[in-house]
This record gives structure tokens, C-alpha cells and sequence, in this order.
């Protein structure tokens, strides 16, 4: 477990300038010092100690939406986004092995949450600040556990321009203040991080001698977005594939053949674009019949690709209603910002397709708004997603 020596260091050397430039893994060190608060309380099996700190997020992710989404004006969205989150095939996983995506996805989560809430408030209430300084906390903290959450940062800022636009002249006056707070709120956990890191990742990660000679630091990758946009289409398909039964029926044959020319031209890139995860398995297992394999790939990306425009055409249909629906829009701007952050991501570091995880929320928020029906088919594909998950977590076991 790759992850453990950092658990392990912040357990008995303390929380230190020095033990945090010290730190080894991708993600930042706030999700590694909940596990190590834990491994100090009970030192007996550090690895159990830390799967039970990570399942103890999982649980408070699962309360604290079903507390706390009552009280907010879309419930049923915020239902919906941790519905989607819990059956993501990588929630089990990311528990078993450790990871950093239950205690980022609390914090995340209910930080957008509060955030939403608070911004996109009809009228100012003095009482609702401490929501929205909470929510930024909240997002803050995320991002020193995952910086990939640092997307919500624009997000937050754009989403509040285009809430604080709608309101009358009287009342933007009234809000720029209460704006301001909740947004910087965010800002000093990431600084601090900054500060002793000298950057976005800990000086073993920018310098490559990190685990498994991974390196990741800031600067333009034009190919990384292509492929995170890949996976966001690819995982988004379970969600959102009833969008096919809407697409006019004068465009289907145009779609069709979008679809069937993207999967064969994806064939050609097929080395670059999968990344480690289930799907680059399932498409291993066929290595030893190229022929299969690559159409197997083709029609897996071909589908992905029909689904996509399927849901574009669907999105612009219901554009008014939607955009309408501010839980919605943020969701949308977060989605964009993360795949626009993979710009600024350069090394050696793949994109794991787990990392879509970190947008569960959001991809959850925006299919049911687009199609909010849960249907038995889809009922049905997102049991499957969920089994694919105790799959994943116990074919080692046996």
C-alpha cells in the first residue's frame, strides 16, 4: 500500500513543515493526516485503522447529504449526486486500498453544496453567511486533499458572477461582501499548502522520485484533457445513455456515422487514450486477438460518442430549464474547469480513470436533471456499476 508511509509518517512524526515536504503521494496531505489522526488512536494495525478512517468519510458523506439536502431548494439533485457517487464502480476500491476520494468527496461535496445554497440565495440574509464561509472552507480543505477539486475554485467564482447578475442593482450592492467572504474562504488552505510545498505537488512528486518514478508538475499538456474528457464521456454513458432514444430523427443516421468514424479514428490513438483502470483491463484481456480488440474499442468509443452528441442535443433542448436550476450550473462549470485544469498538468502521471470519481457529484447532479426518470434500465446499469465495484474490491479475495 503506496499510500501507508504517509499515513505512517504524519502518525509519529506530527503535522510539520518538514514531514509535509516529506510526503510522497499525488494527492495532497489533508485526507493522509484523517487516516493518521486515526492510526495515533488506534496503533495496533495502521491499515485497518486507516480503512476504517476512510469508511467513517463514506458514512458521513451519506449523512451528511441526506441531513442536509432537506433543508436546501433541490433536494432531489443533491439525492442524485450521492446516489451516483456510491454506486460508482471505483467508491468500494478507493476504501479497500486507502485512497484519498472518500475523505475529498465529503469535504467537495457538501462544501458545493453549502456553497450553492448560499450563492444562489434569492435575497441576502446575514444569517446564511456562515453557510457560505463553511462551504469554502469546506472546498479549501478538498483541494489540499485532491488538487484536482482546485477546478471548483473558478467554478465557485463564475457561478457567483453570473447568481450576482441576476439580481436587481440595489441588491448586487448588498451581496459583493457576503460573495467575497464565502470565495476566499476557500483560498488559505490552499495557500498554506503552496507555501510549504512551493507549488501544487509535494517537491518528491515535481521531482520524479516519488513512488513508481511518477512525476506531475504545472505546466501545458495539450493531450490530457482529450483523454479526460475520454473517460468523463466514458463513465458518463451508464448515467445518461436513455439520452439515445432522443435524438431527432432526421440527425440519428448523422449521429450514427459521427459515432462509427470517432471509434475507428480513436483505434489509432488506442494506446494513448486507455489509462490504467477496468476499462484498459477488459480491453487487455482481448491483446491476444488484435482485430477483436480493436473493434471491441471502436464500438465501446463509438457509443461514448453517439451517447455524447446525444446528450449535447438533449442539454440544448432543455437548455432554459436547466440552466435555470443553479445546482445544475455549477455542476456544468465544474466539469468544464476540470477537464480545462488538465492543461496545466504535465509529468509522467497518468490519468487514472478513478479519477472521474472526483466528479461523480456533478455527472450525478447533471444526468438526472437532464433525465430525471429513474427507469428499470437504468435502474438496472447502475446496479451493474455498483457490482462491477464488489468486483473490483474482491477478486483478490478468492
Amino acid at each position: 500500500m503506496y499510500h501507508l508511509p504517509d499515513v505512517h509518517r504524519y502518525a509519529h512524526e506530527g503535522v510539520t513543515a518538514n514531514s509535509i515536504r516529506a510526503h510522497i503521494n499525488a494527492p495532497g496531505p489533508t485526507a493522509y493526516l484523517w487516516m493518521a489522526l486515526a492510526v495515533r488512536m488506534f496503533p495496533a494495525n495502521e491499515l485497518r485503522s486507516a480503512r476504517a478512517s476512510i469508511l467513517v468519510c463514506w458514512l458521513l458523506l451519506g449523512a451528511g447529504i441526506l441531513a442536509a439536502a432537506r433543508y436546501t431548494r433541490f433536494p432531489s439533485f443533491w439525492y442524485s449526486a450521492l446516489f451516483v457517487t456510491l454506486a460508482f464502480p471505483h467508491a468500494l476500491i478507493a476504501t479497500a486500498l486507502v485512497m484519498t476520494d472518500g475523505p475529498a468527496l465529503l469535504l467537495a461535496t457538501l462544501g458545493t453544496l453549502m456553497w450553492v445554497e448560499f450563492l444562489s440565495l434569492p435575497t441576502f440574509d446575514l444569517d446564511r453567511e456562515p453557510v457560505g464561509v463553511a462551504g469554502g472552507v469546506l472546498i479549501g480543505l478538498a483541494i489540499t486533499c485532491r488538487q484536482y477539486f482546485l477546478a471548483l475554485l473558478p467554478a465557485g467564482l463564475v457561478f457567483a458572477l453570473l447568481q450576482w447578475r441576476k439580481r436587481s442593482a440595489q441588491a448586487r450592492s448588498l451581496w459583493v461582501l457576503p460573495i467575497l467572504l464565502s470565495l476566499a474562504a476557500s483560498i488559505p488552505p490552499v495557500l498554506l499548502l503552496v507555501a510549504v510545498w512551493k507549488g501544487l505537488s509535494s517537491p518528491n512528486m515535481a521531482s520524479g522520485i516519488s513512488y513508481h518514478n511518477w512525476k506531475s508538475t504545472v505546466g501545458a499538456n495539450f493531450w490530457r484533457p482529450i483523454v479526460t474528457t475520454f473517460y468523463i464521456a466514458l463513465y458518463s454513458l451508464p448515467l445518461t445513455f436513455p439520452a439515445m432514444r432522443h435524438v431527432p430523427r432526421e440527425q440519428r443516421w448523422r449521429t450514427l456515422l459521427v459515432a462509427v468514424l470517432g471509434g475507428f479514428a480513436a483505434v489509432h490513438f488506442m494506446s494513448a487514450l486507455l489509462q490504467p483502470g477496468p476499462f484498459n483491463s477488459v480491453v487487455g484481456i482481448l491483446s491476444r486477438t488484435p482485430r477483436v480488440q480493436s473493434l471491441f474499442f471502436a464500438t465501446i468509443v463509438g457509443a461514448t460518442v453517439y451517447n455524447l452528441v446525444a446528450v449535447v442535443l438533449l442539454f440544448w433542448e432543455k437548455r432554459t430549464i436547466l440552466f435555470s436550476s443553479p445546482p445544475v450550473v455549477f455542476s456544468i462549470l465544474a466539469i468544464i474547469f476540470f477537464v480545462a485544469e488538465q492543461f496545466g498538468i504535465q509529468g509522467n502521471l497518468p490519468f487514472y480513470d478513478r479519477y472521474v470519481i472526483q466528479l461523480a457529484p456533478f455527472l450525478g447532479i447533471t444526468a438526472f436533471a437532464l433525465l430525471p426518470k429513474l427507469s428499470t434500465p437504468r435502474l438496472l446499469v447502475l446496479g451493474a456499476s455498483s457490482a462491477l465495484g464488489q468486483y473490483m474490491l474482491w477478486r483478490y479475495a478468492f
